[in-house]
């Protein structure tokens, strides 16, 4: 059937409804949902794993009562909040529960096994733990901490490639998985790229059996302004327009958002519209950036600086791969989950640092990459030419509960916040206790701050951003160690202990007047250790591959 009516017949106000993020982020699907419910305030309770820009759609058509979900911000070109989420949530406006990615996927698990309950080794420590949906029960096998099902009305998704039965083929990388789509109480939406007669070659991709699947759309380009991972799936591939998405995100903040959504959501019609406007020179570039080695070009047309002296954030993120370098190397970890943003560059550059001391070490990402390299000239841990580069693709389950802090494999995380304070807390969800603004949400940094070995955190040192104690505490500290910054490393032995800052970047002055410097700009009384180490320079070439990856300074700018 058409989207129009896949849409008119399956969705009702009211409903609880799943829009699954998997690699693709958005659908026509989730479009054409905006486009038919505007302004009759259909009372949605919207479960989406990652809230990105265009999420503010639902919140600006009075569309959604409620939402459940691990991240509520923008992605492009940096991951921000959104004014339009700070403002329903600050307001009351919608109603809003945060979970970890894996606590989410594994809510949504719960529920498409008929579970009464599933085990976690998230959430707990963090003010999370006051959800409804998560308890600590002791047990016979010590404590355990238990997440309440997550089941959806309805569940809307894009995919490569179904057959007409309604059986449908998916590429991992999957993030949250299939699991809303198999649990939904009525059954799935889904919009693919093509419709085949025979999906059996493929089996080992079927995901979705066609008796959970209430309609199958051919839509091309269906997960725009997301990308396509096709894999050998029989249809071709594209990658995210990064400039829709930076467009979107500016159109929230300005006064003619109503202007924008008017053009490019309400009054477009058909996914035959939607390509049209688009333009085919649009479209080619985008299937063109699906080959893996479509980053040759864009490093070919950027000119990264290899000259002008290194800025705050870029000294942070040297000085925290070097500091993440030393614990791969004395822990003898087997991968480094890389975060987002800064974070993200310091883990790429750590795991290089170590290696060249010939430690084999693997890169790791919550969205389901276990041993993967990051390509030049885009600095997302989620660009797609990294997925071809990954020895094995799975989803958060296979990462975030199982590679990061599992029984048999040792992981360090890097991570980034808002906020961090004396214990190694991390707040990147709210400021709401204080007055301030909604962040952003934990994604995979409550899980990955739970249960990896060990967790080098990366920020810039402000009192602000380094206070005495969160006013939410979205990763728990107990598993932070190291606290590296622009003006200082701070760090601690054990988990109750707070911090000692035990080292200062070189520059101008004394170490003691780098020390005061610092401690100055630090929101609690810090603890000094007695022999302070002066570390070594940051040069231009130290920052070098930082801005190979990031040659436009999305995450690397001053700001």
């Amino acid at each position: 059937m058409s989207l129009e009516a896949a849409i008119r017949r399956n969705v009702r106000s009211g409903d609880r409804l799943h829009l699954v993020v998997g690699h693709t982020r958005w659908s026509a699907a989730a479009r054409e949902i905006v486009r038919q419910f505007w302004g009759r305030s259909p009372d949605f309770e919207l479960v989406m794993l990652s809230l990105s820009s265009l999420g503010a759609l639902f919140f600006r058509g009075g569309l959604v009562r409620k939402v459940v979900t691990g991240y509520s911000g923008d992605t492009f070109p940096n991951f921000t909040p959104n004014p339009w989420f700070q403002e329903a949530y600050r307001d009351g406006t919608v109603e809003v529960e945060h979970w970890s990615f894996l606590a989410f996927a594994q809510r949504l698990e719960a529920g498409a096994r008929g579970l009464p309950a599933i085990t976690t080794r998230s959430i707990a420590g963090s003010s999370m733990e006051r959800n409804a949906g998560f308890t600590a029960v002791d047990t016979a096998f010590g404590k355990v901490g238990l997440l309440a099902p997550l089941v959806a009305d309805v569940a809307v998704l894009h995919a490569p490639v179904a057959d007409r039965h309604g059986n449908v083929a998916i590429h991992p990388p999957l993030l949250e998985g299939v699991w809303g789509a198999l649990g939904a109480r009525r059954g799935c939406i889904v919009t693919v790229e093509r419709v085949v007669d025979d999906l059996r070659p493929w089996s080992h991709l079927v995901r979705i059996p066609a008796h959970r699947v209430l309609a199958v759309v051919e839509t091309p380009l269906g997960a725009h302004p997301g990308g396509l991972f096709c894999g050998g799936l029989p249809v071709e591939g594209y990658g995210e327009d990064y400039e829709f998405w930076i467009d979107a995100r500016a159109a929230t903040r300005r006064d003619d958002y109503d202007d924008w959504i008017r053009e490019w959501i309400l009054d477009v019609d058909s996914q035959e519209a939607w390509l049209a406007k688009l333009g085919s020179e649009r479209v080619a570039a985008l299937r063109a950036k699906a080959a893996p080695d479509s980053w040759r070009a864009e490093e070919a047309a950027s000119t990264p600086d290899r000259v002008t002296p290194p800025n705050a954030w870029e000294r942070a993120a040297v000085m925290g791969a070097r500091a993440l370098a030393d614990r791969v190397v004395a822990l003898d970890a087997h991968a480094v989950l890389a975060g987002a943003g800064v974070a993200n560059l310091a883990a790429w550059l750590g795991v290089d640092l170590a290696r060249a001391r010939g430690h084999a070490v693997e890169l790791t990402a919550e969205i389901g990459l276990w041993g993967y390299d990051a390509v030049p000239a885009d600095p997302f841990v989620l660009n797609h030419r990294n997925f071809p580069t990954a020895t094995m693709l799975g989803d958060a389950a296979m990462v975030l509960g199982g590679l990061v802090g599992g029984a048999g494999t040792r992981t360090v995380g890097c991570l980034g916040g808002a906020q961090i304070d004396r214990f190694g807390n991390i707040n990147s969800t709210s400021l709401l206790d204080e007055d301030g603004p909604f962040l952003v949400g934990s994604g995979g940094g409550n899980d990955v701050g739970s249960v990896a070995v060990d967790n080098v955190v990366i920020a810039r040192l402000s009192p602000q951003r380094f206070v005495a104690d969160c006013s939410y505490v979205t990763t728990p500290g107990r598993a932070v160690r190291t606290l590296v910054t622009d003006l200082a490393t701070f760090t601690r032995a054990g988990d109750d202990d707070e911090f000692t800052l035990t080292a200062v970047p070189d520059g101008e002055g004394t170490v003691a007047d780098r020390v005061a410097t610092a401690v100055a700009a630090c929101g609690w009384p810090v603890r000094i250790a007695r022999d302070v180490v002066e570390l070594a320079p940051v040069g231009p070439s130290d920052v070098a591959p930082l801005r190979r990856w990031d040659p436009l300074g999305w995450f690397l700018r001053d700001r």
